[in-house]
């Protein structure tokens, strides 16, 4: 695809300013953040004190949705959308842990993410790394590098992972999923979570603290009943919605945490 917006790589990533990816990694005992990345993930914790381990707890839902789709329901091509930077178990070691020829494209509009995805994840011909934006659904589902790789006639297991909370209400976040939705075909799948509180205080600390660290690449904490909105038209699998630390989960795989200010809510929902 060709981003009219799209400058060169070197002039856009700023090791000065905050950004949600390194601040993922550094919860995830990563390597790949700085300075002013941490210094926001400690004032983070002042507001939030479970969040590394949310942050835990939200990529094992991770995997226990990739396994889910890939062995109960034979999907074996996946998009992960807002993907992150690389970490252990990648999307495509999970899925390829019980699909070996499961196809992965990873879909990203973060420069630095993309810069250290083509060197770390596109390792064979069955992954991908794209440069495209959830807030455009046709556009990154019509990307070349994605429809060489993926067949949209068949069903695909679309991630949003921890994304949607990046994507502010004027762009309509709901709306988004349902045109995502719209382009695939019966039987694919939306594993979707966001960050959610049913505090008001807490997503307005929140909420600001990260609108003021990244210059605006965020979108909101919301309530549980705005995730919801989601899943419109879509056919939620069990245990249905709620926090994903729980979701199919043994009570032994669970990371524990002592407060509940926020939660990583969300399931998956099959395309009917």
């Amino acid at each position: 695809m060709e981003d009219k917006h799209r400058t060169p790589l070197s002039h856009t990533i700023d090791v000065t300013r905050p950004n949600v990816a390194r601040m993922c990694n550094y919860y995830l005992g990563g390597k790949d953040n700085y300075a002013a990345d941490r210094s926001t993930c400690r004032r983070l914790l002042e507001h939030a004190p479970t969040t590394q381990t949310l942050t835990v707890n939200n990529r094992r839902f991770l995997e226990r949705a990739i396994r889910t789709m890939a062995l109960d329901h034979g999907v074996s091509q996946f998009l992960d959308i807002g993907a992150g930077l690389p970490t252990q178990d990648n999307v495509h070691e999970i899925a390829q842990r019980y699909t070996p020829r499961a196809a992965v494209v990873y879909a990203d509009n973060d420069p630095m993410v993309l810069a250290y995805g083509r060197v770390l994840l596109e390792g064979s011909e069955q992954t991908a790394v794209i440069q495209a934006d959830l807030r455009d659904p046709d556009e990154l589902l019509a990307q070349p590098r994605l429809t060489r790789l993926l067949d949209l006639k068949k069903p695909v297991a679309v991630l949003c992972v921890s994304v949607l909370h990046c994507i502010p209400d004027r762009d309509d976040p709901a709306a988004l999923i349902r045109r995502c939705a719209a382009r695939l075909p019966v039987g694919s799948f939306l594993a979707i979570s966001q960050l959610v509180s049913e505090n008001p205080a807490t997503r307005q600390a929140v909420t600001d603290l990260m609108h003021e660290s990244t210059a605006g690449r965020w979108g909101a904490v919301r309530r549980p009943q705005d995730v919801d909105g989601f899943f419109e038209g879509l056919d939620v699998l069990a245990p249905g919605l709620g926090d994903v630390a729980t979701w199919r989960a043994s009570a032994s795989s669970r990371t524990r945490s002592n407060g509940r200010e926020w939660i990583e809510y969300g399931g998956i929902g099959r395309v009917v």
